[in-house]
């Protein structure tokens, strides 16, 4: 019996553990949009690409500074988000823009590249629901 009761209160833990790894996203208001105001869909373009980042409904601030409808741009390169639950990885894939910018430069090799934006909170990690641009592809000569 005492077994018994001891695999229940564990289960019970586990599910309040997994209930709750859910919440510690930050929340982001209905209708935010993410969007790439440089370059557009299709276009073609002889490097580097200038790329310009449009966001509606939310604001930007800097990674570690925690404020409410808030964020900061990634840009994902021939990638896309798969994990919602972990802070978004920093590499030639991944880029974090942590300060707060809103306009960059790439360097990207000569062919066709999918671009995608993805508004990190504080800690890196997709709002929830994650606010994303749409993905758009993109020639380089």
């Amino acid at each position: 019996m005492i077994v018994r009761i001891a695999a229940v209160s564990a289960m019970m833990a586990l599910g309040v553990v997994s209930a709750h790894a859910q919440d510690f996203r930050s929340a982001a208001p209905a209708g935010a949009k993410l969007y790439f105001i440089e370059p557009k869909d299709g276009a073609e373009i002889a490097g580097p690409v200038t790329v310009k980042m449009g966001l509606v409904g939310m604001g930007v601030a800097p990674a570690g500074v925690e404020k409410k409808d808030t964020g900061h741009h990634h840009i994902f390169i021939d990638e896309k988000l798969t994990d919602l639950m972990a802070p978004m990885p920093a590499d030639d894939k991944h880029r974090h823009f942590g300060a707060g910018q809103t306009e960059t430069v790439l360097t990207l090799a000569a062919g066709k590249h999918t671009l995608q934006l993805v508004l990190g909170d504080h800690n890196h990690i997709p709002h929830n629901p994650a606010v994303t641009s749409e993905l758009i592809t993109i020639t380089v000569k």
